[in-house]
């Protein structure tokens, strides 16, 4: 008599397909730049903690998780930012002097070499913070950029408003949405120092000129209490009408920097 065997159940599972970020902008159609932030040489916590920081300020183009080796060297990573789209590295390295930042456009520059004066990090900032400022979808965007002070017609400051002009992706004011923007990178130039100010702040829209308890309704999106008024109207014109501006919150991280 013949045996039957019982077959193994071979259970289905479905591949995991991660999506990829698209390279061109749908609306501009321009090329979206992507960044590298890694360090050189051995560098101390609080520089580790600050690197990881500017990966979180170039969020969503750029590579959070990089993994660094003692054998890597920089040609190693221009052989992968060319087929990753990668157009930009900020390098952190230490001095017995000072540490240093470069911002470099790859892969035949140029370069930019800044001494990095004093800098805040961003758990600092969030712990010095009654209430800090870290939603969900925060990185979901890029930020947008604010240049001040560059206006002065040197050769170096141009080239520093191009290069940081082009390390984040351009918007089109007529297409963008107000909800996505929610941080801002603030780059202020003081003549008289000759030192930059680089700082990250988170924002949001909030509406001004309204009462606290007409704030929270729009904030909260909550159906008001219309028990003790006649008509809808009432509501309407009791307070005056919405206008909405960005409020900027406190920065998440400050950082002083000097060209070199």
């Amino acid at each position: 008599m013949a045996r039957f065997r019982n077959k193994k159940r071979k259970d289905f599972v479905k591949p995991v397909v991660k999506k990829q970020q698209p390279s061109v902008d749908h609306i501009t159609g321009d090329k979206i730049p992507k960044s590298f932030v890694f360090s050189r040489g051995k560098m101390p916590g609080s520089l580790r903690q600050l690197q990881m920081d500017l990966r979180k300020l170039m969020l969503p183009y750029t590579a959070l998780k990089l993994k660094e080796k003692k054998r890597n060297n920089l040609k190693d990573y221009l052989n992968v930012a060319g087929p990753m789209g990668v157009t930009h590295f900020l390098i952190l390295s230490k001095t017995e002097t000072a540490p240093y930042l470069r911002v470099a456009r790859t892969p035949q520059g140029p370069t930019l070499t800044f001494k990095v004066h004093e800098y805040s990090l961003a758990v600092d900032i969030a712990q010095s913070q009654l209430r800090p400022r870290c939603p969900q979808d925060l990185f979901k965007n890029a930020p947008l950029i604010v240049l001040s002070g560059f206006g002065t017609g040197e050769q170096h400051l141009k080239l520093t408003t191009i290069m940081f002009q082009n390390i984040f992706p351009a918007i089109d004011i007529n297409t963008v949405k107000l909800s996505s923007c929610q941080r801002i990178v603030l780059l202020n130039y003081n003549k008289e120092t000759k030192l930059i100010d680089f700082r990250h702040y988170s924002i949001r829209l909030q509406p001004v000129g309204v009462s606290r308890r007409i704030r929270k309704f729009v904030q909260n999106h909550q159906v008001p209490d219309l028990r003790r008024l006649q008509d809808v109207s009432d509501f309407v014109t009791k307070y005056v009408s919405l206008s909405l501006s960005l409020s900027l919150s406190h920065p998440h991280t400050h950082t002083r920097i000097q060209h070199t």
